[in-house]
């Protein structure tokens, strides 16, 4: 905007001082009928105009004149950048919580289903099979862990179930092993915010408007249940999304900005660090905002400013503007599932944290119960045989 303004020095013949909001806004209309900010200078005739640029919103078109668009932008949410995150519970992962549960009611239903019918056949053909519920339950878990059970019903009925549950069984543990082997070797980057539906339903990560902004009051007079609570639910508000990057670039707040910011952000980032910190989400709140300067109502340089901005903009030097003052984002704008790098890695120990601890909970367990065990058979000997 610097540069448009020298241009407009230089062509309309006029000379310029900067004046700064007292309250660093842009502007926003107050319940009394005033305006703050940027607007409010503008508004009360105490600048002549105002660069912004402006997101042009019928209250505002009604309160002063808005020059043509320099350039259209969208409104989306910022916040720091998904990373790589080691789940203890990972290996859980390759199925769906409903899937688990299914499986754990087929092991129960066939379990009950194989008792059931073991004692049927066992009062019909007049043999019983000694502790069959215990054999049972240990002949599924067997199976399903791919083991070698030594235990087998003596009948036809019971055997036509045990293979129907070897096919299942081996369905299962098939797909399991397959759908963890990728995930190990080819990792997914988790992103839990990535719309506003997403930012309203979570809790862990507060989020804050920009204060004096027309997303402010969009978000605030919307019908629409999440935009609305998009606004009752921000934690604060900020002066500028500019002002606020280091925040949210370390993960204090996620916030609701124009793009044009958004990517001038991740360039000072990426440029001061080396690194990408901050990422934008793929839904945008609001798309093609026309940005505009403000101007007092019947400016004389309303006209003339017009016609700079159109020959600047069809010859491509506004963008060429715009270019030079964002550089280095197109490696923080990939999906974050990039930054992980080439080649293969050694799986670390973090990885199968999750599965080690079934084994010593297992372990324990299991010298518990041999301690009990012991025990038992100190404290209760076995009586002699007559």
């Amino acid at each position: 905007m610097g540069n448009l303004l020298e241009i407009f020095a230089e062509r309309m013949n006029f000379e310029y001082e900067l004046v700064r909001p007292l309250d660093s806004l842009w502007g926003i209309k107050l319940e009394n009928g005033s305006w703050n900010g940027m607007m409010g200078q503008v508004y009360r005739n105490e600048v002549e105009f105002a660069l912004g640029p402006f997101a042009v919103t019928p209250q505002r078109a009604n309160a002063i004149d808005f020059s043509v668009a320099v350039h259209s932008d969208n409104q989306a949410i910022i916040m720091t950048r998904p990373t790589l995150q080691n789940d203890i519970a990972g290996f859980l992962k390759p199925f769906s919580k409903e899937v688990w549960i299914l499986i754990i009611m087929s092991l129960l239903s066939v379990s009950l289903a194989m008792v059931l019918l073991e004692a049927l056949e066992g009062w019909i053909f007049s043999i019983t099979t000694r502790k069959a519920v215990p054999k049972i339950l240990m002949w599924m878990l067997q199976t399903l862990t791919q083991e070698n059970p030594r235990w087998l019903p003596k009948w036809d009925g019971s055997r036509l179930i045990v293979i129907t549950w070897l096919l299942a069984s081996f369905v299962f543990t098939s797909s399991y092993s397959g759908i963890l082997t990728a995930m190990l070797t080819v990792p997914r980057v988790t992103i839990p915010i990535d719309s506003l539906a997403d930012l309203v339903a979570q809790s862990h990560l507060p989020w804050r408007l920009e204060s004096g902004a027309m997303m402010l009051t969009y978000l605030q007079e919307s019908e629409d249940e999440v935009r609305r609570k998009a606004f009752t639910g921000m934690s604060a508000t900020i002066p500028d999304c500019w002002s606020a990057r280091q925040g949210i670039a370390s993960g204090k707040f996620a916030a609701i900005c124009d793009e044009t910011t958004m990517r001038k952000s991740i360039s000072w980032d990426f440029s001061t660090s080396g690194q990408c910190h901050l990422y934008i989400a793929r839904e945008r709140v609001y798309s093609n905002l026309m940005m505009c300067l403000a101007f007092k109502i019947n400016s004389t340089y309303l006209e003339k400013a017009n016609s700079i901005i159109e020959m600047l903009r069809d010859t491509g030097v506004l963008s060429k503007w715009l270019e030079n003052e964002i550089t280095n984002t197109s490696q923080c704008l990939r999906p974050p599932a990039y930054d992980r790098g080439h080649g293969i890695q050694p799986l670390g120990l973090d990885l199968i944290l999750g599965p080690l601890l079934i084994v010593l909970a297992g372990l324990s367990l299991a010298l518990h119960v041999f301690a009990g065990e012991h025990l038992i058979h100190l404290l209760l000997p076995e009586k002699p045989s007559s």
